[in-house]
């Protein structure tokens, strides 16, 4: 592992309250560009008077980007967006299990474990894509979902790597009443990564992670043995616990591991590299754990369902996704979950607003028949009830 990255701990470091952004909120009705970058300008003004007056300090951490939606009035992805664009610029620096730390954007050092990422791939095959069709200054590039389309990536993707290479002063985005109205070129006097121009792919963090986590699979377990925990995990290999959750995803669809639910954790099924070892059955007996996490979703979907025929009528409001995680002593994903799964059967609708909610369309028609989830593979229930009886 490269010693030139470092993990301190999240004790070490002083974080800024909320309560103590206290200049004048940024003007998000009638502006000429995109929200996140208004926000990103203002928390650039905010971090450069901070620190002029030393009412912040290098290291600080800023606050949560949650924080920061819900003060300005604006949705997280937009606060995301924000923060990706002040990083660009040096004033930020994102630090995994630890936040966003202030960083002297007149003298930035990276210091982070960090690769190429999904965004910086993006940006390098939009720049391809600009050279390869000969576009020219000042002539306008198409919508930023078309140019998802043609570079492979997803439309979220490809508005950050078109927002980047606007803070690099290639592209000019230009707007109509806030909206978008297009990308225009303002410079060709810009280099292209050519092995990402030739491969289309790069290294990228979740990547480097993977082949950590193979090497500590070979090196320190055997099949059968149980993987730690994804929190040990990520203080051991200096990520995220989302990084390592998808690490562990990518090893999950190579046969490598198999994540169960509760208190069987993630097994070791097969090690990398050794093609002379073949997975055990006895380890596929339990169902993988998207399937028996759907079952769980459905338990929940369908105590929902009956508490709606028992209990409403169309036009009603359920209770918000809070109260009825408290309700059925359930995490508030799992209700959220399921409300998604239940409007998509069509049995709910959501409204945003002061008198938003989540309000009933049509009621369920209730099944007497209970079932018992099982989290077993289905290919090896014969075998079992062979063996009870």
């Amino acid at each position: 592992m490269d010693k030139n990255y470092i993990f301190p701990k999240k004790s070490n470091f002083t974080a800024i309250p909320i309560s103590k952004v206290d200049i004048e909120l940024p003007e998000l009705k009638n502006i000429c560009e995109a929200k996140s970058v208004a926000i990103g300008k203002w928390l650039m003004k905010y971090i450069e008077h901070g620190l002029e007056t030393n009412k912040i300090s290098i290291n600080n951490i800023m606050p949560s980007k949650a924080d920061f939606a819900y003060k300005l009035g604006v949705s997280i992805g937009t606060m995301q967006n924000a923060f990706r664009y002040i990083e660009d610029l040096g004033y930020v620096e994102s630090k995994q299990c630890i936040g966003t730390l202030v960083r002297d954007y007149k003298t930035p050092v990276t210091t982070m474990r960090k690769l190429t990422s999904k965004r910086d791939i993006a940006a390098e095959l939009i720049k391809n894509y600009i050279k390869s069709s000969c576009y020219k200054v000042g002539m306008n590039l198409p919508s930023s979902r078309t140019i998802a389309t043609i570079i492979g990536y997803s439309a979220n993707t490809t508005r950050l790597a078109l927002d980047y290479l606007c803070t690099q002063n290639i592209l000019e985005h230009k707007y109509k009443n806030a909206n978008e109205y297009g990308w225009i070129l303002k410079t060709q006097d810009f280099d292209i990564n050519t092995e990402i121009k030739q491969t289309s792919t790069s290294t990228t963090l979740v990547d480097m992670v993977v082949k950590d986590l193979e090497r500590y699979i070979s090196n320190n377990l055997k099949i059968g043995d149980k993987l730690p925990s994804h929190t040990v995990l990520s203080k051991h290999l200096k990520t995220s616990l989302k990084t390592v959750h998808d690490a562990l995803s990518i090893l999950a669809q190579k046969n490598i591991i198999l994540p169960r639910r509760g208190k069987y954790g993630t097994s070791v099924i097969k090690i990398p590299n050794d093609n002379t070892i073949s997975v055990r059955p006895e380890m596929s007996i339990f169902a993988p754990a998207k399937d028996t996490a759907f079952y769980h979703y459905e338990k929940t979907q369908n105590r929902i369902k009956r508490m709606i025929a028992e209990e409403y009528d169309i036009g009603e409001k359920l209770p918000s996704i809070i109260e009825m995680s408290k309700m059925f002593d359930l995490s508030p994903n799992t209700i959220r979950k399921a409300f998604h799964n239940l409007a998509k059967e069509g049995y709910l609708v959501f409204s945003r607003g002061r008198y938003g909610g989540t309000f009933i369309i049509d009621i369920p028609e209730i099944e007497q028949q209970t079932f018992k989830w099982l989290a077993v593979n289905p290919q090896y229930i014969p075998t079992t009830n062979e063996i009870s009886n």
